[in-house]
């Protein structure tokens, strides 16, 4: 009955499932485990009318022209760019650190060039970089490092950044000019009604079959 068999629902098996049906005219069984497609991008509206990203916020930011045009095939989009603000020592301030961050955090005035040579003097360099606590303390230094890091990877994960693995902490860049956007990309957005929404219009197609609460085995 099916030219494919493809686990899961979410980004990669709606995509490639879609594509298939869509694009190859094949027939497709997608079937994931969890109670419901889109993987852990899953939103859903709760009782008041809030838009609920249930396995925490996910915020589409992209470099390629080609997927946000795919993609908007199923969705429209709500233009969000991210920024964060810190409670660091009483105050609110920028995070990813920025120019601003160390001027507010240190009661300095202090240009691109010359807090530079701040990160410079404050960091202390690691010869081997294995974990999340190196990446942190090579670029800014210890001080910053647990202002900032340190007990939020305790808070949200229960884990000391010197038990993540490295890639976790260099997602989030360190810079010298004033731009507090936590991503740099030139898309960047969400999905209008939600991304389960946009699942939904990817997936429906007549020789899609998705079942759910299915072990492909």
């Amino acid at each position: 009955m099916f030219d494919y068999l493809i686990v899961g629902a979410g980004f990669a098996g709606s995509v490639l499932a879609e594509r298939l049906a869509n694009g190859l005219g094949k027939k497709v069984l997608i079937c994931d485990v969890r109670p419901h497609i889109g993987g852990n991008a899953y939103d859903f509206y709760n009782d008041e009318g809030i838009l609920i990203h249930k396995y925490g916020p996910h915020i589409f930011h992209t470099n390629s022209a080609e997927i946000f045009d795919y993609l908007s095939r199923f969705t429209e989009w709500r233009e969000y760019q991210h920024r964060v603000l810190a409670s660091v020592d009483g105050m609110h301030v920028p995070i990813p650190i920025n120019l601003d961050t160390i001027n507010k955090l240190y009661g300095l005035n202090l240009n691109a060039n010359q807090v530079k040579e701040f990160f410079d003097s404050v960091r202390e360099p690691r010869e081997q970089i294995r974990t999340s606590e190196d990446v942190v303390i090579n670029a800014v230094g210890r001080e910053l490092y647990e202002k900032f890091f340190k007990g939020y990877t305790n808070k949200q994960w229960g884990l000391d950044p010197s038990e993540l693995d490295a890639s976790v902490t260099a997602r989030v860049p360190t810079r010298s000019n004033r731009d507090d956007r936590y991503f740099t990309d030139t898309f960047q957005a969400m999905p209008r009604h939600g991304y389960t929404r946009m699942f939904e219009r990817m997936l429906d197609h007549p020789n899609i079959k998705v079942l759910l609460n299915c072990d492909y085995q």
